[in-house]
C-alpha cells in the first residue's frame, strides 16, 4: 500500500521555479504537515474547502496543492485567480486514474500546459496545470521571477535554505548520456580578488544573470545551474557573491574552482 508520503513526494517533484521564498496554498491542508517536513523550506498557507472562506491576495501564489479531492469548478477558479502567472495547481488523487476528461475541465476553467499521468508507481493520477503568463517572452518571463529577490545580499541578510550555483560541468553532457566510466568535474565560478564563488538565492535568479552574462559573452561555458543546501561546508570554506548585477562585477577577474557534485541536491523546482 502506498502512503501518503509517497503521493506528497508526487506533489513535491511539479513545484514550479520560484524566488527563494515558493508560496503554496494547499487546499483543505491535508498535505501541509508532510510538505513541511519534507521541505521546510516551502511558506505554506491552508486553504478552507469553503471557496468564500478564501481571502489570498490574487495573481501571488507560486502553486496551489490538492490531494484527494474532485474537480470542482468553484476552487479551480479560485485557485487560478491567486495564482501567479505561470503558477501550478497540482492535484494528486490516488484512486484515480489517467483520463483525458481531466485535461478537458482544466481548459475549460483557464489552465494551461496540462500535465496528466500516473502519480506514484503506475498507481493513481497526477493533474497539473499552469496559470497562463502575461508574456510570449521567456526571456521576460524569468525576469519577472528573478526581480522577487532582492541584489547583493549576504548569507547573513538572506534567510533561505537553499544557494544556486552556476557550474561548468565536464564532459558537457545530460544526466542520461553520462557512463561509469566518465569522470563528471563540477567547477563554480570565482570572481574578484576575494576568489568569492558566484551565488543566487533561486533558480530564476541565477538564470536572469546568466541570460544577460551569455548574451554579453562575459561568461560562456556554464551548463548548469545546481542547488545546494546552505549549511554545506563549501560555504563555511570559500565566501560567496550573492545575487550581484552583471554590471557590479563586470569588471572582475573569473576563475573557476572545483566542487562536489555529491554535496548539490538532487534535482530540483
Amino acid at each position: 500500500m502506498i502512503g501518503r508520503a509517497a503521493w506528497v513526494m508526487a506533489l513535491l517533484r511539479h513545484l514550479p521555479p520560484s524566488a527563494s521564498a515558493l508560496h503554496v496554498v494547499d487546499v483543505g491542508g491535508a498535505c501541509r504537515a508532510l510538505l513541511t517536513s519534507l521541505r521546510p523550506d516551502l511558506v505554506i498557507q491552508t486553504a478552507s474547502l469553503m471557496v468564500s472562506d478564501w481571502s489570498f491576495p490574487q495573481s501571488q501564489t507560486d502553486a496551489v496543492t490538492v490531494f484527494d479531492m474532485p474537480l470542482d469548478a468553484a476552487w479551480l477558479t479560485a485557485a487560478l485567480l491567486i495564482l501567479r502567472p505561470g503558477g501550478r495547481l497540482i492535484i494528486v488523487q490516488p484512486a484515480g486514474a489517467v483520463d483525458a476528461a481531466y485535461g478537458e475541465i482544466l481548459t475549460q476553467a483557464g489552465y494551461i500546459r496540462l500535465l496528466i499521468e500516473p502519480a506514484v508507481d503506475g498507481q493513481g493520477v497526477l493533474i497539473r496545470g499552469e496559470r497562463p503568463h502575461t508574456t510570449a517572452d521567456t526571456l521576460a518571463r524569468v525576469q519577472v521571477a528573478a526581480g522577487q529577490d532582492a541584489d547583493a545580499l549576504t548569507l547573513e541578510t538572506f534567510k533561505g535554505r537553499f544557494i544556486y550555483l552556476p557550474v561548468r560541468q565536464t564532459p558537457n553532457k545530460p544526466p542520461w548520456k553520462i557512463t561509469p566510466d566518465d569522470v563528471v568535474i563540477w567547477e563554480a565560478v570565482m570572481v574578484g580578488d576575494t576568489r568569492a564563488m558566484l551565488a543566487f538565492t533561486s533558480l530564476p535568479k541565477a538564470v536572469g544573470f546568466l541570460q544577460a552574462a551569455v548574451l554579453q559573452s562575459w561568461l560562456i561555458g556554464i551548463s548548469k545551474v545546481a542547488k545546494f543546501r546552505r549549511d554545506v561546508p563549501l560555504f563555511a570554506v570559500h565566501p560567496i557573491v550573492l545575487n550581484p548585477t552583471l554590471e557590479a562585477i563586470r569588471d572582475q577577474p573569473r576563475q573557476f574552482l572545483a566542487i562536489d557534485p555529491q554535496l548539490a541536491e538532487v534535482g530540483d523546482e
